[in-house]
């Protein structure tokens, strides 16, 4: 998925889009768009070498959660819960919503069903926080 180049109106989109599609809150288009330029920002640090504004669904979602990490921390999944988004599907909607009104653009293999399965909110989103278990401290023996 990558940026298009049209000068569209985000704002007027996304309300043109939730008008339509009520299954996702204008804050699941506003997280992606951001999360889409974070992790395009992350990919080129790590290759330095990279020209293109592309990524494939699997790498959007890997941005997706590093970005909802950052600025949700352990709420991130019931920020999405409120937006609507339950699983690495619905990011994908949310993505190709934008695709077909051109805010995004994407290549012929891109399609919905790179976001299927992605990982599972709980792992994501929840683990991180959960605390770590502790090792049972080995006292020494009395005589």
């Amino acid at each position: 998925m990558g940026v298009s180049e049209g000068n569209l109106d985000f704002s007027a989109v996304v309300r043109a889009i939730c008008e339509e599609d009520r299954r996702y809150q204008r804050g699941a288009y506003y997280f992606v768009r951001q999360a889409l330029d974070y992790s395009l920002k992350n990919l080129k640090q790590v290759d330095v070498n990279q020209q293109q504004n592309h990524l494939s669904g699997q790498q959007l979602l890997e941005g997706i959660r590093g970005f909802a990490l950052e600025q949700y921390g352990p709420m991130a999944q019931t920020v999405f819960g409120r937006w609507g988004i339950y699983d690495c599907r619905d990011f994908g909607q949310v993505v190709f919503n934008l695709v077909e009104c051109r805010v995004l653009g994407k290549t012929e293999e891109d399609s919905p069903s790179d976001f299927v399965g992605g990982y599972e909110f709980s792992e994501a989103f929840e683990k991180p926080f959960k605390p770590r278990k502790k090792l049972p401290i080995k006292r020494p023996r009395l005589l």
